[in-house]
């Protein structure tokens, strides 16, 4: 049963995700801003379940639909990089460009050339 859930949930995303456009959305280059904007805050993806908390001490824990997230993050040269387990689904590492428009952050995997994914931040 897991095996089909982790396929509708990368089938879902691949479906909302889109290359990264201006839309009023800021770069975060520093760890320092980054960290700012989103500790203690909830990070959310209402229409798929996926809540999650990035911690300035590295550690990434949430849920997706249901089950269990957990990673570490690091930023480097400008980049949040980040590796995840989804209930023992390996989630790889990639560094992502990260960019802020208000209370949404948006996520575009491997430093800005590929998908992305926004959450609303809570």
């Amino acid at each position: 049963m897991f095996r089909p859930v982790f396929s509708l949930l990368v089938l879902i995303l691949s479906l909302i995700a889109l290359p990264a456009r201006a839309e009023g959305y800021e770069r975060i280059a520093t760890r320092e801003d980054f960290v700012a904007a989103v500790e203690g805050r909830d990070m959310r993806i209402g229409l798929l379940g996926i809540t999650l908390n990035v911690r300035a001490d590295g550690t990434i824990t949430g849920d997706a639909m249901g089950w269990p997230v957990t990673g570490k993050w690091d930023w480097q040269d400008g980049f949040f990089c980040r590796e995840m387990d989804w209930s023992g689904t390996p989630i790889p590492y990639n560094c992502q460009l990260v960019e802020r428009r208000g209370d949404d952050i948006r996520f575009t995997v491997d430093k800005g050339k590929g998908d992305s994914a926004r959450f609303a931040l809570r």
